[in-house]
């Protein structure tokens, strides 16, 4: 007979979870033996929000929920980050954790606070699991975490719970919402509006990723000749090295300012899945009122940002698919505008300067294989390499785009290179943020991936420290010593270089491919490397 805790695990791998990652407490252990017996392997890392990206790069693999493991009281506050992360970046994550039983919650208080009501703000939804309720629960987290636009739910399993014989019935799960695709009645108006159009435009973002309609843009973009604009999280939905990839769009004010005017020109937007909250404040009402807009989303508007004229709800690909029916192609954008901003977006970019922060990007796109996958931390390299580094297929480029945290881009690499070893991974990051979680390092090291980890050494918070001149501040908190990043990464059971130049940057390269290890690449940028980039 099963208990709670095996109950759980069950659910959990029926959904496709594979892997979990936390540090263990002793109100966790009866649950993670529970995932252990049914198949789903417990990885240790060393910081619960580290584990939770982890998870997420996992995640960006098998497509599974991320599971979170985290004991009580401080494990799951070291944890509310990430957990955040989930729900802001429509991650679908399962975090589970233990809490004092029923008898005790009220007279005993060491590490004792209420877990559900202190996530509760930034999840999908927090659940304090009893006996009885373990299978309802199971399901409905599942189901809330995957479902419409991803986020996070918490299980709050009691400890001695955890171990209770499940005597109520395993009910069977609840069968997954079928796509549907709108009315063909409210689909006349759309329809009309695209065969009218000679200058379509597409700006899509991540809830086609998490519905699988990259294929369904890709082609609705080739056959109607309409150029594509991605939030960063939906870069490669189609190959940007197509002449209708314009790129991503969201942060640098510097290419908004080169993507933005098609918005005025185009006589037809199309939002396929797209989700504004990946985008800074000049994406806010980016075009007028009067603007033909036809919106696919998972979810209704409720945020704001912008508004369309026609609102179509459900599943994205559907819906394109269903709009494009009896719509014949016509010849569109007969000036050629959008090749234009693709070839200013390419020249903005100094790809050709001797040294600097977009050499070093040029240098490991043209020296890490096709396929690579890449994640990147926040900073100013992350706004500069969003916009830089070419995506061949979805989910190349791995980062945290809404909640944009810190400390993210190392695990993220851990995660999506552990879920597909022969995949080439590469991690980008700021030297204030590898300082944030050095303690991965070791993770890389315990399981043993081969991941280059380039570091953009300026020693300072560059973003931070270029706003504070750009709006009149002094110079404050934003500087700091160097780290000896070689050494430290050889102290952890990798290796590391310095490198100063192109030429040392491509040795360097080549050689952690050849590793079964981890490289640490320290690339010297110096200060305000970022001036007039962003």
């Amino acid at each position: 007979m099963s208990n709670v805790a095996d109950v759980i695990a069950k659910r959990l791998h029926n959904a496709g979870c594979r892997y979990a990652f936390g540090i263990p407490g002793g109100e966790v252990l009866a649950l993670m033996e529970a995932l252990d017996r049914v198949g789903i392997r417990v990885i240790l890392a060393k910081h619960e929000n580290c584990a939770g990206f982890i998870g997420e790069g996992v995640h960006h693999f098998d497509g599974a929920p991320v599971i979170l493991i985290a004991t009580i009281g401080p494990g799951i506050a070291n944890a509310v980050n990430v957990i955040a992360n989930a729900t802001q970046d429509r991650v679908p994550m399962i975090a589970l954790t233990g809490c004092v039983t029923d008898a005790d919650q009220h007279s005993y208080t060491h590490q004792v606070f209420d877990h559900v009501a202190m996530v509760t703000p930034v999840t999908k939804a927090a659940f304090r699991v009893s006996k009885d309720s373990a299978a309802t629960l199971a399901d409905k987290a599942v189901a809330i975490a995957t479902e419409g636009r991803p986020g996070a739910v918490l299980l709050d399993v009691p400890v001695d719970v955890q171990k209770l014989k499940f005597t109520a019935s395993e009910q069977l799960s609840r069968a997954p919402c079928a796509p549907m695709q709108p009315a063909p009645h409210c689909l006349e108006k759309a329809r009309r509006w695209l065969a009218e159009s000679v200058r379509p435009l597409v700006i899509a973002g991540v809830d086609v990723l998490n519905q699988g309609g990259e294929q369904s843009v890709a082609d609705f973009c080739n056959r109607f000749n309409a150029p594509l604009i991605t939030s960063y999280k939906a870069k490669g939905v189609l190959p940007e090295d197509e002449m209708l990839a314009l790129g991503g769009a969201g942060l640098s004010p510097k290419c908004d300012k080169l993507m933005q005017p098609l918005l005025e020109k185009t006589d037809l937007i199309i939002l396929a899945g797209y989700d504004p909250i990946e985008m800074r404040t000049g994406w806010r009402n980016p075009w007028p009122m009067e603007k033909r807009v036809i919106e696919f989303s998972a979810v209704s508007n409720l945020h704001y940002m912008h508004q369309a004229e026609m609102n179509f709800v459900g599943d994205v690909a559907s819906g394109l698919n269903a709009l494009s029916e009896g719509v014949s192609p016509r010849k569109t954008w007969s000036d050629g505008e959008p090749s234009f901003v693709r070839l200013a977006l390419y020249k903005s970019h100094n790809f050709n300067e001797e040294w600097g922060p977009a050499a070093v990007i040029d240098t490991c796109r043209e020296n890490m294989p096709r396929e690579t996958v890449a994640s990147v931390d926040s900073g100013a390299h992350r706004i500069l390499l969003s916009q830089m580094w070419p995506c061949y297929e979805p989910r190349a480029l791995l980062q945290s785009t809404a909640l944009c945290t810190m400390g993210c881009a190392v695990p993220l690499a851990i995660g999506r290179k552990l879920a597909e070893p022969e995949r080439p991974v590469i991690a980008f990051v700021g030297d204030a943020g590898m300082e944030m979680f050095l303690g991965e390092l070791a993770t890389l090291r315990d399981l043993k991936l081969a991941v280059p980890i380039v570091v953009f050494v300026d020693e300072s918070l560059g973003l931070i420290e270029l706003k504070q001149r750009n709006t009149g501040m002094h110079n404050l908190a934003v500087d700091f010593d160097g780290t000896d990043f070689p050494a430290v990464a050889k102290a952890l059971g990798g290796e590391g270089v310095w490198c100063r130049d192109r030429a040392s940057l491509q040795k360097a390269l080549k050689a952690a491919q050849k590793r079964d290890t981890y490289t640490v690449i320290a690339a010297v940028i110096g200060e305000k490397a970022y001036d007039g980039r962003l």
